[in-house]
């Protein structure tokens, strides 16, 4: 049998870890969360991100991401789903909005970060 699906990315998804910094309301508890974090990966319209306490599939978080210049993007992103793996929770984030700014202050940064050699590497080359 012959399964059919449909991708929905949109570009690929570079592999850079960048400091974030998650809000959202609990609504089982009705407390406001703040967590750091770290992005897995990151595409044109989301990304995956590490954080230590995961809010629901579902629901909105407010992110807030610093861009190759230090400067700080912020935006509303949906939960898509859940990786509950002890070691390292992610979610995956989907933007609700603000996808040109994102991809010109963070996305593609990242893919020129992803390429850029990696400094411990030359180190060892010598």
């Amino acid at each position: 049998m012959l399964a059919n699906f449909t991708e929905n990315r949109t570009g690929p998804r570079y592999l850079v870890h960048i400091n974030v910094r998650a809000e959202w309301d609990d609504e089982r508890s009705g407390e406001h969360v703040v967590v750091e974090g770290e992005t897995e990966n990151i595409g044109p319209q989301g990304a995956l991100v590490h954080l230590e306490r995961l809010p629901d599939v579902g629901s909105r978080v407010h992110l807030i991401v610093p861009d190759a210049e230090g400067k700080t993007l912020e935006a509303v992103a949906e939960v898509l789903r859940l990786e509950r793996n002890p070691v390292q929770p992610l979610a995956a984030l989907q933007l609700l909005g603000e996808t040109d700014e994102w991809r010109g202050l963070v996305w593609e940064p990242a893919g020129i970060r992803e390429r850029e050699p990696d400094e411990d590497y030359e180190e060892y080359e010598n």
